[in-house]
């Protein structure tokens, strides 16, 4: 399939409603159409994975074409400069999330690049680095409980972060972490207990909310 053909079905596929709708949740639609999430994960399904065309995809700048871009991209063939590319054209909390989530957490350089993004300037970039945090403990059951303690520092040194999308996402990788298994549960209660000790409200809400989950009987 070419890009010019997948286009032109996302554009069969959208809805105005949808579209309306999108600003409501914080999405960037400038760029968008409107298909809905379930739509583009069918059309991902038919077209199974082909890196060239996720590539062209993501070079046509709409906002579904980049996100099914991630649901058909291969990982093994994604590379550290395609991340940092691609982390660099995030605009909305959405699209980072499902390239985080489809596609970078499955790479080998996932939890690297979560460490790299942690401190970025760029709001979704930083967001970045927090979501492939907890996708990668949603998403790779093999990791170690090392590799994830390893992380604890980080979320605990950023949770001053005041700007929305960068705290709702630490407080996401806090609790998927945490939740992973009653060792890593412990650590991330006591890392919770440190940010909180912080006097920053972003850090203060980050870890009432966790505690909130992750002490629940």
């Amino acid at each position: 399939m070419q890009a010019k053909y997948i286009i032109e079905l996302l554009k069969q596929k959208a809805d105005p409603v949808y579209l309306a709708g999108m600003q409501r949740y914080a999405i960037d639609a400038a760029h968008a159409i409107g298909v809905r999430l379930p739509e583009l994960r069918k059309l991902a399904k038919t077209i199974k994975k082909d890196h060239t065309l996720a590539l062209e995809l993501w070079d046509t700048g709409l906002h579904e074409a980049r996100m099914l871009a991630s649901m058909i991209d291969d990982p093994a063939m994604v590379t550290e400069k395609q991340i940092d590319n691609w982390a660099g054209d995030f605009n909305s909390w959405d699209l980072c999330d499902q390239v985080c989530g489809n596609l970078f957490d499955r790479t080998p350089f996932a939890i690297s690049k979560a460490i790299e993004f942690s401190t970025h300037t760029n709001e979704f970039v930083k967001r970045a680095g927090f979501v492939l945090m907890a996708e990668y403990a949603v998403h790779n059951k093999s990791a170690s409980n090392e590799t994830f303690i390893a992380l604890f520092p980080i979320l605990e040194r950023e949770a001053w972060d005041n700007r929305n999308f960068v705290k709702k996402a630490v407080n996401w990788a806090l609790r998927q972490i945490g939740k992973r298994n009653d060792i890593l549960k412990l650590e991330a209660i006591q890392t919770a207990h440190n940010i909180l000790k912080q006097n920053h409200k972003s850090a203060r809400w980050i870890a009432v909310n966790a505690l909130t989950e992750l002490t629940f009987k």
